[in-house]
Protein backbone atom coordinates (compact mmCIF):
# COMPACT_ATOMS: atom_id res chain seq x y z
CA UNK A 1 0.00 0.00 0.00
CA UNK A 2 1.52 3.37 -0.84
CA UNK A 3 2.10 5.51 1.34
CA UNK A 4 -0.89 8.12 0.07
CA UNK A 5 -3.42 5.13 0.63
CA UNK A 6 -1.88 4.42 4.49
CA UNK A 7 -2.62 8.14 5.46
CA UNK A 8 -6.01 8.04 3.48
CA UNK A 9 -6.94 4.75 5.26
CA UNK A 10 -5.91 6.48 8.33
CA UNK A 11 -7.76 9.66 8.11
CA UNK A 12 -11.79 7.48 8.37
CA UNK A 13 -10.53 5.85 11.79
CA UNK A 14 -11.62 8.71 14.17
CA UNK A 15 -14.91 10.28 14.03
CA UNK A 16 -16.30 7.43 11.84
CA UNK A 17 -14.78 9.14 8.83
CA UNK A 18 -15.25 12.50 10.36
CA UNK A 19 -12.23 14.59 10.27
CA UNK A 20 -11.15 14.96 14.10
CA UNK A 21 -11.60 18.98 14.86
CA UNK A 22 -14.03 19.63 12.24
CA UNK A 23 -16.89 21.76 12.94
CA UNK A 24 -19.62 18.22 12.75
CA UNK A 25 -16.67 16.26 15.34
CA UNK A 26 -16.20 19.46 18.20
CA UNK A 27 -18.00 20.01 21.38
CA UNK A 28 -18.09 22.76 23.51
CA UNK A 29 -18.00 22.95 27.26
CA UNK A 30 -19.50 25.49 29.03
CA UNK A 31 -17.33 26.03 32.78
CA UNK A 32 -19.16 28.95 35.02
CA UNK A 33 -16.32 29.98 36.95
CA UNK A 34 -16.79 33.27 39.89
CA UNK A 35 -15.68 36.75 39.62
CA UNK A 36 -12.44 36.99 41.47
CA UNK A 37 -11.56 32.99 42.15
CA UNK A 38 -8.98 33.43 39.26
CA UNK A 39 -7.22 36.46 36.42
CA UNK A 40 -7.83 36.58 33.02
CA UNK A 41 -4.73 35.81 32.09
CA UNK A 42 -4.76 32.57 33.85
CA UNK A 43 -8.44 31.51 31.95
CA UNK A 44 -6.55 32.34 28.62
CA UNK A 45 -3.56 30.02 29.38
CA UNK A 46 -5.94 27.36 30.68
CA UNK A 47 -8.40 27.37 27.65
CA UNK A 48 -5.15 27.46 25.26
CA UNK A 49 -3.68 24.40 26.64
CA UNK A 50 -6.59 22.51 27.26
CA UNK A 51 -8.02 23.16 23.65
CA UNK A 52 -4.86 22.08 22.25
CA UNK A 53 -4.53 18.88 24.01
CA UNK A 54 -8.29 18.52 23.48
CA UNK A 55 -8.54 18.76 19.74
CA UNK A 56 -12.45 18.30 19.64
CA UNK A 57 -13.39 20.21 22.87
CA UNK A 58 -13.95 23.78 22.48
CA UNK A 59 -13.73 26.10 26.10
CA UNK A 60 -16.75 28.87 26.58
CA UNK A 61 -15.80 29.97 30.09
CA UNK A 62 -18.29 32.56 31.40
CA UNK A 63 -17.59 34.47 34.68
CA UNK A 64 -20.30 34.69 37.27
CA UNK A 65 -21.05 36.97 40.63
CA UNK A 66 -21.04 35.64 43.97
CA UNK A 67 -24.33 38.04 44.28
CA UNK A 68 -27.42 35.96 43.79
CA UNK A 69 -25.63 33.05 42.44
CA UNK A 70 -27.61 30.43 44.73
CA UNK A 71 -30.67 31.11 43.17
CA UNK A 72 -28.85 30.81 39.28
CA UNK A 73 -26.91 27.63 39.80
CA UNK A 74 -30.34 26.05 41.36
CA UNK A 75 -32.29 26.86 37.89
CA UNK A 76 -29.36 26.19 35.66
CA UNK A 77 -29.32 22.31 38.00
CA UNK A 78 -32.89 22.19 36.54
CA UNK A 79 -32.80 23.55 33.39
CA UNK A 80 -32.40 21.40 30.00
CA UNK A 81 -29.82 23.47 28.91
CA UNK A 82 -27.24 25.29 31.15
CA UNK A 83 -23.35 25.00 32.19
CA UNK A 84 -21.48 21.66 31.90
CA UNK A 85 -19.16 22.64 35.05
CA UNK A 86 -19.84 25.24 37.67
CA UNK A 87 -17.44 26.27 40.55
CA UNK A 88 -19.06 26.95 44.20
CA UNK A 89 -18.38 27.48 47.24
CA UNK A 90 -17.20 24.37 48.82
CA UNK A 91 -19.91 24.70 51.67
CA UNK A 92 -22.68 25.20 48.87
CA UNK A 93 -22.37 21.64 47.67
CA UNK A 94 -24.88 19.71 50.08
CA UNK A 95 -27.44 22.21 48.99
CA UNK A 96 -26.73 21.55 45.15
CA UNK A 97 -26.88 17.91 45.83
CA UNK A 98 -30.61 18.16 47.79
CA UNK A 99 -31.51 19.84 44.44
CA UNK A 100 -31.04 16.45 42.38
CA UNK A 101 -29.00 18.52 39.76
CA UNK A 102 -25.50 17.49 40.50
CA UNK A 103 -23.16 14.36 38.81
CA UNK A 104 -21.61 11.73 41.04
CA UNK A 105 -18.18 11.90 40.87
CA UNK A 106 -16.92 9.34 43.58
CA UNK A 107 -15.03 7.29 40.81
CA UNK A 108 -13.45 9.49 38.81
CA UNK A 109 -12.23 10.93 42.51
CA UNK A 110 -10.50 7.72 43.42
CA UNK A 111 -9.76 6.39 40.17
CA UNK A 112 -7.82 9.19 38.20
CA UNK A 113 -8.36 12.20 40.86
CA UNK A 114 -6.16 11.63 43.70
CA UNK A 115 -8.70 11.77 46.64
CA UNK A 116 -6.79 10.56 49.39
CA UNK A 117 -4.36 13.67 48.90
CA UNK A 118 -7.23 16.64 49.04
CA UNK A 119 -7.38 19.18 51.61
CA UNK A 120 -10.25 17.95 54.22
CA UNK A 121 -12.10 21.37 54.26
CA UNK A 122 -12.36 21.47 50.55
CA UNK A 123 -13.36 17.56 50.05
CA UNK A 124 -15.61 16.48 53.26
CA UNK A 125 -18.45 19.54 52.57
CA UNK A 126 -18.42 18.25 48.49
CA UNK A 127 -18.87 14.79 49.99
CA UNK A 128 -23.08 13.86 50.75
CA UNK A 129 -24.60 10.59 51.66
CA UNK A 130 -21.11 8.76 51.12
CA UNK A 131 -20.80 9.91 47.32
CA UNK A 132 -18.40 12.30 46.32
CA UNK A 133 -20.24 15.55 44.21
CA UNK A 134 -17.45 18.59 44.90
CA UNK A 135 -13.84 18.25 43.17
CA UNK A 136 -11.70 20.80 45.43
CA UNK A 137 -10.10 23.28 43.17
CA UNK A 138 -8.48 25.97 45.68
CA UNK A 139 -8.28 26.77 49.35
CA UNK A 140 -8.04 30.22 51.74
CA UNK A 141 -7.85 30.34 55.48
CA UNK A 142 -7.24 31.88 58.21
CA UNK A 143 -3.60 32.62 59.94
CA UNK A 144 -2.02 34.99 62.29
CA UNK A 145 -0.54 38.08 61.06
CA UNK A 146 1.55 40.12 62.91
CA UNK A 147 3.67 43.11 63.76
CA UNK A 148 7.08 42.40 63.85
CA UNK A 149 8.23 45.09 65.65
CA UNK A 150 5.90 45.13 68.44
CA UNK A 151 6.91 41.62 68.89
CA UNK A 152 10.20 42.15 69.00
CA UNK A 153 9.52 44.92 71.31
CA UNK A 154 7.79 42.27 73.91
CA UNK A 155 11.29 39.89 73.30
CA UNK A 156 9.25 37.38 71.46
CA UNK A 157 11.93 36.39 69.20
CA UNK A 158 9.74 33.96 67.34
CA UNK A 159 6.08 32.86 66.33
CA UNK A 160 4.22 30.68 69.16
CA UNK A 161 3.68 26.82 68.21
CA UNK A 162 0.69 26.04 70.56
CA UNK A 163 -1.88 27.61 72.13
CA UNK A 164 -0.78 27.98 75.76
CA UNK A 165 2.02 29.72 74.28
CA UNK A 166 -0.20 31.98 72.25
CA UNK A 167 -1.93 32.64 75.00
CA UNK A 168 1.16 33.16 77.27
CA UNK A 169 2.55 35.68 74.57
CA UNK A 170 -0.21 37.59 73.90
CA UNK A 171 -0.59 38.52 77.65
CA UNK A 172 2.90 40.02 76.89
CA UNK A 173 1.87 42.04 73.91
CA UNK A 174 -1.15 43.48 75.61
CA UNK A 175 0.77 46.26 77.29
CA UNK A 176 1.95 49.86 77.02
CA UNK A 177 -1.07 50.82 75.11
CA UNK A 178 -0.61 48.17 72.36
CA UNK A 179 -3.79 45.37 72.49
CA UNK A 180 -2.13 41.74 72.26
CA UNK A 181 -4.63 40.74 69.51
CA UNK A 182 -7.49 42.63 67.83
CA UNK A 183 -10.52 39.71 68.07
CA UNK A 184 -13.98 40.88 67.15
CA UNK A 185 -16.27 39.14 69.85
CA UNK A 186 -17.95 37.44 66.76
CA UNK A 187 -15.89 36.20 64.52
CA UNK A 188 -17.40 32.53 64.91
CA UNK A 189 -15.15 31.19 61.78
CA UNK A 190 -11.89 31.50 64.26
CA UNK A 191 -13.94 29.96 67.41
CA UNK A 192 -15.38 26.89 64.98
CA UNK A 193 -11.55 26.01 64.80
CA UNK A 194 -10.89 25.99 68.61
CA UNK A 195 -14.20 23.86 68.98
CA UNK A 196 -12.76 21.94 66.68
CA UNK A 197 -9.30 21.69 68.07
CA UNK A 198 -11.33 20.59 71.15
CA UNK A 199 -12.98 17.70 69.56
CA UNK A 200 -16.23 19.64 69.17
CA UNK A 201 -18.71 20.22 66.40
CA UNK A 202 -21.00 23.33 65.63
CA UNK A 203 -23.90 20.61 64.78
CA UNK A 204 -23.69 16.80 64.42
CA UNK A 205 -25.65 14.48 62.45
CA UNK A 206 -27.39 11.54 63.97
CA UNK A 207 -26.44 8.18 63.38
CA UNK A 208 -28.02 6.73 60.31
CA UNK A 209 -30.37 9.78 60.48
CA UNK A 210 -29.20 10.71 56.78
CA UNK A 211 -30.18 14.23 57.40
CA UNK A 212 -31.18 14.95 61.31
CA UNK A 213 -29.20 17.47 62.16
CA UNK A 214 -28.47 19.00 65.95
CA UNK A 215 -26.69 21.99 67.49
CA UNK A 216 -23.58 21.10 69.66
CA UNK A 217 -21.97 23.89 70.65
CA UNK A 218 -23.35 22.70 74.60
CA UNK A 219 -20.90 20.21 74.54
CA UNK A 220 -17.92 19.97 76.74
CA UNK A 221 -15.85 20.05 73.63
CA UNK A 222 -17.19 22.94 72.52
CA UNK A 223 -17.55 24.82 75.61
CA UNK A 224 -13.71 24.82 75.90
CA UNK A 225 -13.60 26.00 72.57
CA UNK A 226 -14.80 29.03 73.66
CA UNK A 227 -13.49 29.45 77.12
CA UNK A 228 -9.97 29.34 75.03
CA UNK A 229 -11.64 32.32 72.69
CA UNK A 230 -13.02 34.31 75.56
CA UNK A 231 -9.64 34.43 77.40
CA UNK A 232 -7.47 35.52 73.89
CA UNK A 233 -10.46 38.00 72.74
CA UNK A 234 -9.75 39.75 76.28
CA UNK A 235 -6.14 40.16 75.67
CA UNK A 236 -7.26 43.39 73.51
CA UNK A 237 -9.76 45.96 72.61
CA UNK A 238 -12.11 43.68 70.06
CA UNK A 239 -15.71 44.58 70.17
CA UNK A 240 -17.73 41.90 72.53
CA UNK A 241 -21.12 42.51 69.47
CA UNK A 242 -20.01 43.30 66.11
CA UNK A 243 -17.73 40.35 63.65
CA UNK A 244 -14.39 41.17 61.92
CA UNK A 245 -15.75 43.50 59.64
CA UNK A 246 -17.69 45.87 61.53
CA UNK A 247 -15.18 47.86 61.79
CA UNK A 248 -12.80 45.84 59.45
CA UNK A 249 -10.23 44.61 60.98
CA UNK A 250 -7.56 45.76 58.73
CA UNK A 251 -7.77 48.96 59.22
CA UNK A 252 -7.73 48.52 63.03
CA UNK A 253 -4.62 46.63 62.62
CA UNK A 254 -3.22 49.74 60.78
CA UNK A 255 -3.15 51.75 63.18
CA UNK A 256 -0.09 50.53 64.43
CA UNK A 257 -0.98 49.17 67.33
CA UNK A 258 -2.45 46.10 67.45
CA UNK A 259 0.11 43.35 67.62
CA UNK A 260 -1.68 40.34 65.67
CA UNK A 261 -5.13 39.78 63.84
CA UNK A 262 -6.32 36.88 62.81
CA UNK A 263 -7.08 36.88 58.75
CA UNK A 264 -6.41 35.88 55.62
CA UNK A 265 -2.94 36.50 54.21
CA UNK A 266 -4.26 38.83 51.41
CA UNK A 267 -5.44 41.04 54.18
CA UNK A 268 -1.91 42.42 54.62
CA UNK A 269 -2.16 43.94 51.06
CA UNK A 270 -5.04 46.04 52.60
CA UNK A 271 -3.04 47.00 56.03
CA UNK A 272 0.02 47.71 53.85
CA UNK A 273 -2.35 49.97 51.31
CA UNK A 274 -3.67 51.93 54.47
CA UNK A 275 -0.20 52.29 56.42
CA UNK A 276 2.83 51.67 53.76
CA UNK A 277 5.03 52.29 57.21
CA UNK A 278 3.94 48.52 58.10
CA UNK A 279 5.42 46.95 54.67
CA UNK A 280 8.22 44.54 55.33
CA UNK A 281 7.16 44.36 59.11
CA UNK A 282 4.02 41.91 58.40
CA UNK A 283 4.83 38.74 59.45
CA UNK A 284 2.43 35.21 59.16
CA UNK A 285 2.05 32.33 61.28
CA UNK A 286 -0.57 29.35 61.16
CA UNK A 287 -3.10 29.85 63.98
CA UNK A 288 -1.21 27.48 66.41
CA UNK A 289 -2.61 24.06 67.79
CA UNK A 290 -2.96 22.19 70.82
CA UNK A 291 0.39 20.98 71.00
CA UNK A 292 3.21 21.45 68.39
CA UNK A 293 2.69 18.62 66.55
CA UNK A 294 0.15 20.28 64.08
CA UNK A 295 -1.21 23.58 63.72
CA UNK A 296 -4.50 24.39 64.81
CA UNK A 297 -8.02 23.33 63.10
CA UNK A 298 -9.11 26.14 61.09
CA UNK A 299 -12.03 27.33 58.83
CA UNK A 300 -11.25 26.79 55.31
CA UNK A 301 -12.93 28.60 52.64
CA UNK A 302 -12.66 28.31 48.81
CA UNK A 303 -13.88 26.34 45.88
CA UNK A 304 -15.53 23.11 44.44
CA UNK A 305 -16.00 21.84 40.89
CA UNK A 306 -19.07 20.14 40.11
CA UNK A 307 -20.98 18.80 36.96
CA UNK A 308 -24.44 19.68 36.34
CA UNK A 309 -26.61 16.92 36.24
CA UNK A 310 -28.30 16.95 32.95
CA UNK A 311 -24.87 18.09 30.75
CA UNK A 312 -25.14 16.55 27.42
CA UNK A 313 -21.35 15.53 27.35
CA UNK A 314 -20.43 14.19 30.90
CA UNK A 315 -16.99 12.91 30.03
CA UNK A 316 -15.86 16.17 28.18
CA UNK A 317 -16.93 18.21 31.26
CA UNK A 318 -14.86 15.80 33.76
CA UNK A 319 -11.97 16.13 31.55
CA UNK A 320 -12.30 19.84 32.48
CA UNK A 321 -12.80 19.11 35.80
CA UNK A 322 -9.16 16.53 35.70
CA UNK A 323 -6.89 19.69 33.79
CA UNK A 324 -8.61 22.45 36.37
CA UNK A 325 -7.63 20.28 39.95
CA UNK A 326 -4.35 18.40 38.24
CA UNK A 327 -1.60 18.95 39.44
CA UNK A 328 0.03 21.20 36.63
CA UNK A 329 -3.06 24.24 36.88
CA UNK A 330 -3.22 24.06 40.88
CA UNK A 331 0.64 25.21 40.83
CA UNK A 332 -0.41 27.70 38.31
CA UNK A 333 -3.83 28.94 40.07
CA UNK A 334 -1.90 28.48 43.58
CA UNK A 335 1.03 31.04 42.68
CA UNK A 336 -1.44 33.41 40.25
CA UNK A 337 -3.84 33.85 43.07
CA UNK A 338 -2.16 33.33 46.04
CA UNK A 339 -4.24 30.30 47.00
CA UNK A 340 -3.70 27.18 48.87
CA UNK A 341 -3.49 24.21 46.29
CA UNK A 342 -6.08 21.40 46.80
CA UNK A 343 -4.18 18.83 47.57
CA UNK A 344 -1.39 18.56 50.99
CA UNK A 345 1.13 16.96 48.54
CA UNK A 346 1.23 20.48 46.46
CA UNK A 347 1.98 22.58 49.29
CA UNK A 348 5.90 23.30 48.06
CA UNK A 349 4.45 25.24 45.23
CA UNK A 350 3.42 27.99 47.68
CA UNK A 351 6.79 27.05 50.00
CA UNK A 352 8.47 30.60 48.49
CA UNK A 353 5.63 33.10 50.10
CA UNK A 354 5.31 33.83 54.11
CA UNK A 355 1.98 34.20 54.25
CA UNK A 356 0.50 31.59 51.83
CA UNK A 357 2.85 28.75 53.48
CA UNK A 358 1.38 29.46 56.64
CA UNK A 359 -1.74 29.17 54.79
CA UNK A 360 -1.54 25.86 53.77
CA UNK A 361 0.22 24.32 56.90
CA UNK A 362 -3.09 25.41 58.52
CA UNK A 363 -4.89 24.04 55.25
CA UNK A 364 -3.88 20.64 56.03
CA UNK A 365 -5.77 21.31 59.40
CA UNK A 366 -8.75 22.84 57.68
CA UNK A 367 -12.65 22.08 58.27
CA UNK A 368 -16.19 23.16 56.58
CA UNK A 369 -18.98 23.77 58.00
CA UNK A 370 -21.62 20.99 58.63
CA UNK A 371 -22.72 19.70 55.50
CA UNK A 372 -26.66 20.32 55.61
CA UNK A 373 -28.27 21.42 52.93
CA UNK A 374 -29.70 23.78 55.50
CA UNK A 375 -26.36 25.16 57.58
CA UNK A 376 -26.90 28.23 54.91
CA UNK A 377 -30.42 29.39 57.45
CA UNK A 378 -28.12 29.08 60.25
CA UNK A 379 -26.05 31.59 59.05
CA UNK A 380 -28.44 34.23 57.56
CA UNK A 381 -29.58 34.92 61.41
CA UNK A 382 -26.05 33.06 62.60
CA UNK A 383 -27.23 32.01 66.16
CA UNK A 384 -23.14 31.33 67.13
CA UNK A 385 -22.13 35.13 66.93
CA UNK A 386 -25.41 35.83 69.31
CA UNK A 387 -24.27 33.09 71.33
CA UNK A 388 -20.52 34.52 71.80
CA UNK A 389 -21.80 38.03 72.38
CA UNK A 390 -23.64 36.35 75.16
CA UNK A 391 -20.57 34.70 76.52
CA UNK A 392 -18.40 37.53 76.53
CA UNK A 393 -20.49 39.96 78.08
CA UNK A 394 -20.65 37.68 81.03
CA UNK A 395 -23.31 35.48 80.29
CA UNK A 396 -23.53 31.95 81.37
CA UNK A 397 -21.60 29.71 78.31
CA UNK A 398 -23.88 26.64 79.60
CA UNK A 399 -26.73 28.47 79.25
CA UNK A 400 -26.11 30.54 76.36
CA UNK A 401 -24.81 27.54 74.64
CA UNK A 402 -27.74 25.27 75.20
CA UNK A 403 -30.12 28.00 73.84
CA UNK A 404 -28.08 28.46 70.31
CA UNK A 405 -28.09 24.62 69.87
CA UNK A 406 -31.56 24.84 70.23
CA UNK A 407 -31.70 27.83 67.33
CA UNK A 408 -28.97 25.90 65.26
CA UNK A 409 -31.37 22.68 65.59
CA UNK A 410 -35.01 24.27 64.31
CA UNK A 411 -32.95 26.01 61.52
CA UNK A 412 -31.51 22.71 60.81
CA UNK A 413 -35.03 20.59 60.85
CA UNK A 414 -35.72 19.85 57.23
CA UNK A 415 -39.39 18.67 58.26
CA UNK A 416 -40.37 22.40 59.56
CA UNK A 417 -41.61 21.00 62.85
Amino acid sequence: MSLTLVLAAGTLLPGCGVLPGTDEDRRTVTVWLMRGSTSAEFIERFTTDFEKRHGDIDLEIRLQEWTGIGDKVKAALKSEKGPDVIEVGNTQVAQYVDEGGLYDLTLESARDLGMKDWLPGLAEPGRYNGSQYGIPWYAANRVVIYNKDLFAQAGIEEPPKTRAQWLADTRRLDSGGNQGIYLAGQDWYTLAGFIWDEGGELATEAKGSRGVWKGSLHSAAALRGMEFYRQLQALGDGPQDADEEHPPQAGVFAEGNVAQIVAVPGTARAIEEKNPELKGKLGYFPVPGKTAAKPGAVFTGGSDLVVRGKTEDRRSAVAVIEALAGEKWQKDLARTMNYVPNKTTLASAVAGEEGIAAMAAGAAQGRATPASPQWAAVEADNPIKAYMSKVLAGGDPATEAKAASRRITKELDVSGS
